[in-house]
């Protein structure tokens, strides 16, 4: 189930969108720099607005104006799910079991590493059970509805699955 947002944080949302496309039209830091100052000026008069009916009025006006004024082609981060580069790194991702085929040479360049995984592995054998148990305690008979794991629900217990987040590799290779 969703959360509903509150009125402050749709505004709060609503002007960094238009200061993201208001970064499309002007490409000029100077010229960018004076009409973020005057949106934020027409933001700030109406910071104050007491009576939720004018002020939802307000809100909805300033979502049709930006949506009537949008780029036709706004800037994407490369990083971003539709920019260029999105995920481009992944093919780097070694998977974590990859560390097992490393020669006890290379081991021993980073023996801090090592000595915690290997807690790591051990704590692995010995909450696997409990962590099995609590994913079908908690998964309904018709099935999950959420991909979203259960988090630990008593002191000192695991949340299910935690090795994969132990584990992770890197977001970037550099």
């Amino acid at each position: 189930m969703a959360a509903y947002l509150t009125h402050q944080q749709k505004v709060m949302r609503l002007y960094k969108r238009a200061l993201r496309h208001l970064e499309s039209w002007c490409i000029y830091r100077d010229r960018y720099r004076f009409f973020a100052c005057l949106l934020r000026a027409r933001f700030d008069e109406h910071k104050n607005e007491k009576d939720m009916m004018k002020a939802t009025k307000l809100l909805r006006a300033a979502e049709e104006e930006l949506w009537e004024n949008q780029h036709p082609q706004p800037y994407i981060f490369p990083d971003s799910p539709e920019g260029l580069a999105y995920e481009r790194h992944d093919c780097y991702k070694a998977p974590e079991w990859v560390l097992n085929l490393w020669h006890p040479s290379e081991k021993a360049m980073y023996p801090d590493y090592f000595a915690k995984r290997e807690q790591w592995k051990k704590l692995r054998m010995e909450s696997w059970e409990k962590e099995v148990q609590q994913l079908q305690e908690e998964t309904l008979a018709d099935g999950l509805t959420t991909e979203a794991l259960p988090p630990a629900r008593k002191e000192g217990h695991l949340p299910p699955l935690w090795w994969h987040y132990v584990t992770r590799p890197r977001e970037l290779p550099y």
